[in-house]
């Protein structure tokens, strides 16, 4: 049997006395002997390349990148090549994109004026956008929509909450003053499990002021803020014991930068309702970035890679608190209801 050496020497050959098909057939023997042979992939790429053959040279460079990424010590030998096709394939990819800009506003379509998935679906195949799905840390419930905001005015409940804004400002603002700084570390480390890596780990930076934490209002806060928790009992929060509801201040300090994360489950959606705003705030959720609006809602899904920043001068500060997925119907609320208690039940049992 011919083995991948004999193969490339034969290519080589081929190559030499200009015999394209004769190279192109002895690589093909190669790949077919060694999926993983970055030179003869390489080499293929380039002969598609002789070729004007853009799509298949992509092909092959791509599969090429994708070995050399999951090696553990690429020889340097294959660095040039591979360097050369990652700068072959971004520059297909303006090709591609200037092609169908081309194409596509001869037809009178255009990202700016085709309908919202449509248009995504054109930044995605230009690579003008990444593509981010969910991926929670801890579980992940199939089959919902990957969308990373959702709109104000699909939830019934949201003008009750927002129609609050000043009332839940001001038991803020006096939570502050008159009841000491209730704010502690976001960030925090388990006594039992190593510290998360994570730059605001115990800092005040992000900081959380908590209303509702491990399923139970906490000591004074039904006191204090009377008017916010009542006006979070409108909104469809998760009910599990030990775990759910959560609702707290967040506050982001200036020049505070969360890393992008993902949060642990895909079946609820994380709402901020912006109490004190200043310039330079922003957070991105998956391909998107939006700036808080004071009194209006901002509702994402969290197992989506996402971000927050406050560049502004000032402290930044919502509520924060979650609900249900509108796309989980009542029956399958209570099962998963009854699965994250069954987990919890498990965590704060001994298993050693």
């Amino acid at each position: 049997m011919t083995q991948g050496g004999d193969w490339m020497g034969q290519a080589r050959a081929a190559f030499q006395r200009g015999d394209d098909a004769g190279e192109i057939a002895a690589l093909e023997g190669a790949i077919r002997a060694d999926r993983g042979n970055i030179l003869a992939l390489l080499a293929m790429a380039e002969a598609k390349r002789r070729r004007d053959d853009s799509r298949a040279a992509c092909s092959f460079y791509r599969l090429a990148l994708s070995t050399a990424a999951i090696m553990p010590n690429v020889p340097s030998s294959l660095h040039a090549g591979l360097i050369r096709g990652q700068e072959f394939i971004a520059e297909s990819e303006k090709m591609l994109a200037a092609h169908l800009a081309t194409e596509l506003r001869d037809a009178g379509i255009s990202a700016a004026s085709a309908p919202p998935r449509v248009a995504e679906a054109l930044r995605l195949l230009t690579g003008e956008q990444a593509l981010y799905l969910q991926q929670p840390a801890m579980f992940y419930f199939p089959g919902l929509a990957q969308r990373a905001f959702f709109d104000r005015e699909e939830f019934d409940w949201v003008p009750a909450i927002e129609a609050e804004t000043a009332a839940i400002r001001g038991e803020l603002e006096a939570l502050i003053a008159d009841a000491g700084d209730r704010f502690a570390p976001y960030v925090t480390a388990h006594p039992d499990r190593p510290p998360p890596n994570n730059p605001l780990l115990d800092k005040p930076d992000w900081g959380a002021a908590w209303l509702w934490q491990s399923g139970r209002i906490v000591d004074g806060m039904d006191l204090l803020c009377p008017r916010t928790l009542a006006a979070l009992e409108s909104a469809p929060q998760p009910v599990i014991p030990e775990r759910a509801p959560i609702a707290l201040f967040s506050r982001l300090t200036p020049g505070t930068h969360i890393q992008p994360h993902h949060g642990l489950l895909n079946t609820r959606l994380i709402c901020h309702l912006p109490l004190i705003v200043p310039e330079d705030c922003a957070i991105r959720v998956g391909a998107e970035t939006r700036a808080w609006r004071e009194g209006e809602l901002l509702i994402f899904d969290d197992s989506f890679e996402h971000e927050a920043w406050n560049r502004g001068t000032s402290d930044r500060t919502v509520l924060l608190f979650e609900v249900w997925r509108p796309d989980i119907d009542a029956d399958e609320r209570e099962q998963l209801a009854r699965i994250f208690t069954a987990i919890a039940a498990y965590d704060e049992s001994d298993h050693g």
